[in-house]
């Protein structure tokens, strides 16, 4: 008898696979990201690491409105969601800047209620925790009972740019002891630290600070979805075999390792676990919170995420690992029109775990 043959997945195996044709993914995304133009490997990316860093700066101001008028497409025609009080804070940061916070709780609600401390995406670098698209998460999670709060932190480039690491993530840590210091006044229970993508970075990156900097008690559960931690874009490794499998699948890892050296223009922190987490030891892991590490099947992040997960558990924490089959990157929370089952998913998930804290 012959040898068995396996089938390598992705551009594994078909290195002309795009996102489109991949028969794991689910089609009525599909459907959508052809419409959008996103199925393929699209045009060459403009931008790399060796790219200068202040043509990167122009190009972050560029991308940026792209960006936010395609999650406006993809959110729009969406029914209002009801039930939902709304304010805004605005406290001082570490560096004397101003950080807006946007609370979002459930109308009429009697007691304490969980807590999401919300990071949004953006590679660290572009969007801002004003955009409609994360507005809108909020106001899910707050008709699921929770309170949501979004932090509007520095990014490195784009509308609230040029500010490096470590600006953002200080951002992001100055406004979670706020929110643990007016708990009662918030009507907050317990605290989850949660955000995707770049969000997810500096869910986790803010979770490591605060143990580095001896707070990690204020935070109650981390739920990191689709983080961006590894930093390793530009000449990516053999061992995560996703960034080669969902090369060019919505991301790129080229255009990624660009915007990398937006949040790090030196380099100098490429190991450093504070603005990349996965390269965390196993005991800086040590006497972690619960922690849920959710990811896509077909994201060139989604072994990064996997990785941090498998740290977690053999630093002898509670962790669960998710994955959400044929979708891309941050497929569950951005296709909430024609993915609304999967949406919905990942919202009970996290609004489960913060009831379970």
């Amino acid at each position: 008898m012959g040898a068995t043959q396996v089938h390598r997945p992705g551009r594994l195996g078909d290195p002309d696979m795009t996102l489109g044709t991949d028969p794991r993914a689910d089609r009525r995304m599909v459907a959508v990201m052809t419409e959008l133009g996103l199925d393929g490997h699209g045009e060459p990316t403009p931008v790399n690491a060796d790219t200068p860093i202040e043509d990167l700066y122009a190009y972050c101001d560029e991308a940026e409105p792209g960006f936010q008028m395609m999650f406006d497409v993809l959110y729009q025609g969406l029914p209002p969601v009801e039930g939902v009080e709304r304010n805004d804070v605005t406290i001082t940061g570490p560096d004397g800047n101003e950080i807006s916070l946007y609370i979002h709780r459930p109308s009429g609600a009697s007691g304490p209620q969980p807590a999401i401390f919300h990071i949004h995406g953006g590679g660290m670098v572009i969007l801002t925790a004003a955009d409609a698209s994360f507005g809108r998460w909020r106001d899910e999670l707050a008709a699921l009972g929770l309170v949501a709060v979004g932090v509007e932190y520095r990014n490195g480039g784009g509308s609230l740019g040029n500010h490096p690491f470590p600006a953002g993530l200080n951002d992001c840590g100055s406004a979670l002891q706020w929110v643990a210091a007016n708990k009662s006044d918030l009507g907050i229970s317990t605290i989850t630290v949660s955000g995707e993508s770049g969000g997810g970075n500096l869910t986790l990156a803010t979770t490591l600070k605060a143990k580095r900097d001896g707070y990690l008690d204020i935070i109650d559960g981390v739920f990191a979805q689709c983080p961006y931690i590894s930093g390793m874009y530009a000449n990516p490794p053999a061992d995560l075999p996703s960034l080669h499998e969902n090369d060019q699948y919505f991301l790129g890892c080229e255009n990624m390792g660009a915007l990398a050296k937006v949040y790090d223009p030196t380099g100098e922190n490429a190991t450093n676990p504070l603005a990349w987490p996965m390269h965390v030891s196993f005991e800086e892991l040590e006497g972690m919170p619960p922690h849920v590490i959710s990811v896509n099947e077909l994201d060139p992040l989604r072994d990064e995420g996997l990785t941090y997960y498998r740290k977690l558990t053999a630093a002898g924490n509670a962790a669960v690992a998710r994955t959400l089959n044929g979708t891309c990157h941050a497929g569950d929370v951005i296709f909430r029109g024609v993915l609304p089952d999967v949406y919905a998913s990942t919202a009970a998930a996290l609004r489960n775990f913060a009831y379970s804290l």
